[in-house]
């Protein structure tokens, strides 16, 4: 707690929920001396749908699609922890056709992710070009999902036990020409903003998170790699395949804001990386596994989490035997990460708050769910 200067009382301001730099329905009450900051609290449920009590209500395969409107900047990453988590339930596994290209749209979407992070972080600091340029990207990315499934944003693209459409013609030279594309876009980005005066300024040293802080909160995703771990669920517990493709997990060790700047510009490289190794060896064969109509799977429970592009993010399934999931539980990153703003605003300035909320990367359908 910083010490009161001056004695002077302590103030206590909303910032939220209507405030641009929140990303969101999210309403933080600052406690501060001056322009100091001594704590916060985050006050959440604003955007409060119910969708785990949902899920108990509908089978399986309806309750699919409503998981793609958590994060619905990363619908895709959503459906396919779902789906994995289902498939454990009924003991199957999707054929390699499927998997491989559950990678590719898995790390076309972290890209789109990231893009849209970026985009709107800068835009919070002051910079606004950087999100037009990031936008410009992500669309491309949009199309790609567009032209595959009819859906931009809240990606529909997986079904239990694989996938329900066929690549479309011209499917890999697309994806392929994005990739060459956007690795010189990146560089953009970073002529732009990497060692900017005014970026590193507001970022450098700004929300620190150490290792053990990460540890202590369950903060996972390009968080805990900018604090010096080098934990990534893709690397640590592969799933779909992941383990066949070569790629790094890129890492800092001071735990700020800008070093979680420089991690996602990286993973962004790193996606591309996978992407491209993923398209040029889509196996042929069936894209669904033998799946009955009607999906009961036996009793029991299951957990399983991907890394998505916030973090860690796991569903929990108890099934008692009947069409529809006897209980559901969501592990959100962007709720789990959340509570680490408390820790890393205390000390900071009032404008360096919008950074730091920034840096976490939140979405408030995922916060709330």
């Amino acid at each position: 707690m910083t010490e009161t200067l001056l004695d002077a009382n302590e103030l206590v301001l909303n910032m939220g929920p209507q405030h641009p730099s929140t990303h969101g329905v999210l309403r933080v009450v600052l406690k501060l001396d001056g322009e100091r900051v001594t704590g916060t609290d985050c006050v959440i449920g604003y955007l409060h749908r119910g969708v785990e009590k949902i899920g108990e209500h509908r089978t399986y395969a309806m309750f699919a699609p409503y998981v793609d409107r958590m994060d619905y900047l990363a619908a895709v990453s959503n459906g396919l922890g779902y789906c994995l988590a289902v498939e454990k339930l009924l003991n199957v596994t999707a054929p390699p056709r499927a998997q491989a290209v559950r990678v590719i749209l898995a790390e076309l979407n972290r890209i789109a992710s990231h893009l849209f992070w970026l985009g709107t972080h800068a835009l919070d600091i002051g910079a606004m070009t950087p999100l037009f340029y990031t936008l410009r990207e992500r669309e491309e990315v949009l199309k790609i999902f567009e032209n595959y499934c009819g859906a931009r944003i809240t990606t529909h693209a997986f079904r239990i036990g694989g996938l329900y459409y066929e690549l479309y013609d011209g499917f890999e030279a697309q994806v392929l020409a994005f990739c060459e594309m956007f690795e010189r876009r990146v560089d953009e980005y970073e002529t732009m903003l990497t060692e900017n005066r005014i970026w590193v300024d507001r970022l450098v040293g700004v929300g620190i998170l150490t290792a053990q802080d990460c540890k202590e909160l369950g903060v996972t995703g390009p968080m805990i790699r900018a604090s010096g771990l080098r934990w990534d669920l893709r690397k640590a517990q592969p799933y779909s395949g992941y383990e066949q493709y070569d790629f790094e997990i890129p890492t800092r060790t001071n735990g700020d804001t800008y070093d979680r700047y420089m991690v996602r510009i990286a993973e962004m490289r790193q996606s591309v990386r996978i992407v491209r190794q993923a398209v040029q060896s889509i196996p042929e064969g069936p894209q669904m596994a033998k799946v009955p109509k009607v999906i009961k799977p036996p009793a029991g429970e299951v957990y399983v989490s991907v890394e998505a592009p916030k973090g860690e993010l796991g569903y929990f399934l108890v099934s008692d035997g009947t069409l529809n999931p006897y209980r559901v539980r969501v592990r959100p990153p962007s709720f789990v990460n959340l509570q680490a703003l408390n820790r890393m605003a205390r000390g900071a300035l009032i404008a360096d708050v919008v950074a730091i909320i920034g840096t976490i990367d939140i979405v408030l359908g995922e916060v709330d769910r």
